[in-house]
């Protein structure tokens, strides 16, 4: 089991920036990725980035590309998304997950491929 504790969000203008969190406990050794989510109200839950713990690489939605990064510390362990320019479209639940299991390919964007989740945490962008 891989328990996952996201902080970091809270309320921003448009423009603004925030940085999430992610935290990993238990049998972290066992993480084959970590990839943040969101979901909106009303909408359906958004891939936005995925890494590949052992190796670093790492995936973009391309939503999000030139605003947000996303980084880790393999140590610790964390998992960091850095957002910036946010604009009130960005306001959701953002949502750490992580795997176990090998992809095979490329790092997944589908939900259904990550076995733990976090509780989420709530980026509220004003206008």
């Amino acid at each position: 089991q891989v328990q996952l504790v996201e902080s970091g969000g809270g309320l921003v203008q448009t423009g603004g920036s925030l940085r999430l969190s992610c935290t990993a406990s238990g049998r972290t050794f066992t993480t084959y990725a970590m990839a943040w989510f969101r979901r909106a109200p009303g909408k359906e839950r958004e891939f936005i980035a995925a890494v590949n713990w052992r190796r670093g690489n790492s995936r973009l939605a391309d939503f999000v590309t030139g605003r947000f990064t996303v980084s880790r510390d393999n140590a610790k362990p964390v998992l960091w998304l850095e957002m910036n320019n946010l604009t009130p479209e960005d306001t959701a639940v953002y949502y750490c997950a992580a795997s176990s299991l090998a992809f095979g390919g490329p790092l997944s964007s589908l939900p259904e491929k990550y076995g733990y989740w976090g509780q989420g945490t709530q980026v509220t962008v004003s206008s």
